[in-house]
């Protein structure tokens, strides 16, 4: 028998350039194509980023956030508040903190009334430090009050929302944070004269006239003078009729828990709040002056 002949497949000078074009350039598109694919597929991990990594290294090492000091206060919603301070230990119930969510666990605290919340929130419980960890610069009592309402409210609650301070109330985030504290979260059982008190200790916060800042390297020429003034002009607001739980002046009895901590300490609540008092009184005086002022209280309860 015989055998067919065989024929080439490349039979043309045509057909031999396109087998060797092809032999070529498919493989290396295959190439080009998976180094695209490559090149701009998601990277997550460190450094792959490139851009993001040289804006980083390149940035300055601090920038300037420049506010309009007479724009109006615009308030954080309660979610933010606690997705930014309270999720920390709330979104997972650390330390003891109750879920959020967990309606069995936020129940007794709930059924404690929102006053007794609130407080605790601003003074801290347990391991919960005060405001969260913060100071009254960086939120304001009336946005802690709002975090607490959103965290009970999502886990079984059905609280009120507190209302906004009055724009024209408080200029600084400690007054307006003062104000809410007297209308929420004054201690429950509170008798209309005590409320009129705090309403009036709030209404004189607000219209304390601001100190101007002294000159660089200027001091008080009478500390003792200066500290007198200003206690009669910003903390007898409060300090005079112990409103909102502040010590009274010359009660011994109230100032002594106070006067077994470290005299910087006292210093440091009265230059940055704590509690219903706002930072300085809800003044702007010299540190030098509001630290006179402590002493000239302190100096009374002796």
């Amino acid at each position: 028998m015989s055998e067919a002949p065989h024929g080439a497949p490349i039979k043309t000078p045509g057909q031999l350039i396109a087998a060797i074009i092809a032999g070529f350039g498919i493989p290396v598109a295959i190439i080009i194509l998976l180094a695209v694919y490559v090149n701009n597929s998601t990277r997550t991990g460190a450094g792959t980023d490139i851009e993001q990594s040289v804006n980083e290294r390149i940035a300055p090492a601090a920038q300037v956030d420049i506010r309009d000091a007479n724009a109006p206060r615009v308030y954080k919603t309660g979610e933010e508040v606690f997705k930014a301070v309270c999720s920390a230990c709330h979104a997972a119930g650390t330390a003891g903190a109750p879920k959020f969510g967990d309606a069995g666990a936020w129940a007794p605290r709930i059924g404690e009334g929102y006053d007794t919340l609130l407080h605790n929130a601003l003074n801290g419980k347990g391991a919960m430090p005060a405001r969260g960890g913060t100071s009254p610069d960086d939120y304001s009592d009336f946005e802690i009050a709002r975090a607490v309402v959103y965290m009970a409210n999502g886990s079984g609650g059905k609280l009120a929302e507190p209302a906004q301070p009055a724009s024209g109330a408080a200029a600084s985030a400690g007054a307006s944070g003062a104000a809410a504290a007297s209308g929420a979260a004054a201690p429950a059982g509170a008798s209309a004269n005590e409320n009129a008190q705090a309403a009036a200790a709030v209404a004189a916060l607000a219209s304390v006239p601001q100190a101007a800042a002294p000159a660089a390297g200027g001091q008080s020429a009478d500390a003792a003078q200066a500290g007198k003034a200003l206690y009669e002009q910003v903390c007898q607001a409060c300090h005079a009729a112990g409103v909102l739980n502040a010590p009274k002046f010359g009660d011994k009895a109230a100032w002594a828990p106070r006067l077994k901590e470290p005299m910087d300490t006292v210093y440091n609540y009265a230059l940055h709040g704590k509690g219903a008092m706002p930072p300085k009184g809800g003044s702007n005086a010299p540190d030098a002056d509001v630290k006179a002022a402590v002493d000239y209280m302190v100096n009374a309860a002796k």
